[in-house]
């Protein structure tokens, strides 16, 4: 690596902590220019490339909410949509339609036994609905 293609570089792109998402959208520009070249990248433009992916991590590590966790009720309504389930058809689990719909709806907690009998109908653990 010669200093001088560095700093050259280095000088075109300035990088620095990154403090808004105009200065994030100006190094993903950077980004997306380094890595059009990816396979001819010389080791210059390779260290560059990654002191621009960590500058980004890092801002949005700190400006984006980490995902929160799933809650029961998340987990049964996307088991529902990946079975292509209706509340109708959970009704043999939850006993009426008003029970099913106020769990269903976030309103009531999913009782043991009505975990038990999600966990046996989705083949998964019932823990994922306690």
């Amino acid at each position: 690596m010669t200093q001088a293609t560095y700093s050259n570089l280095l000088v075109k792109v300035k990088p620095k902590p990154i403090h808004s998402q105009a200065e994030k959208e100006c190094f993903l520009a950077h980004v997306d220019e380094l890595m059009s070249i990816e396979k001819d990248l010389t080791e210059e433009q390779g260290n560059l490339l990654e002191l621009l992916a960590i500058l980004i991590e890092d801002y949005e590590k700190k400006h984006y909410n980490p995902p929160q966790k799933a809650t029961p009720n998340d987990i049964l309504k996307e088991l529902m949509d990946a079975h292509e389930l209706k509340q109708k058809d959970l009704l043999d689990i939850f006993g009426s339609k008003g029970i099913a719909s106020e769990v269903i709806n976030n309103k009531r907690g999913i009782s043991k036994n009505q975990a038990k009998a999600l966990g046996d109908r989705f083949h998964v653990s019932p823990a994922l609905f306690l």
